[in-house]
């Protein structure tokens, strides 16, 4: 169950970065910022109860790194954000790097 928490609080993650990129744009302000701020309580939340079964680097690194490879996909997609070979090398070693701690534990 601690694994399911763990992935939810990383999809969570997602969220609150978007909330602040829609707290940009005019007329948002307000509501992009309650909505980073639910989502960063939720994805707390959930971190905190994956923490009781899984190493706490181990499910630090998995909720970052799914909150930042979640957050790059969706700015290239939603956002138009650059979308170069290094930027997605650069999210392959983060997901690599989270992969081999999940096999390490």
């Amino acid at each position: 169950m601690s694994w399911i928490y763990l992935f939810a609080a990383g999809l969570f993650e997602i969220g609150w970065p978007v909330g602040l990129k829609m707290a940009q744009s005019p007329g948002q302000r307000l509501p992009g910022i309650a909505l980073a701020v639910v989502f960063m309580m939720v994805s707390g939340t959930l971190l905190w109860l994956a923490q009781r079964q899984i190493p706490m680097g181990t499910a630090y690194a998995v909720w970052t790194g799914i909150g930042a490879a979640g957050t790059f996909a969706l700015g290239i997609i939603v956002y138009g954000d650059p979308a170069s070979l290094l930027r997605f090398l650069g999210v392959a070693l983060i997901v690599g790097g989270v992969a081999v701690l999940k096999l390490a534990s």
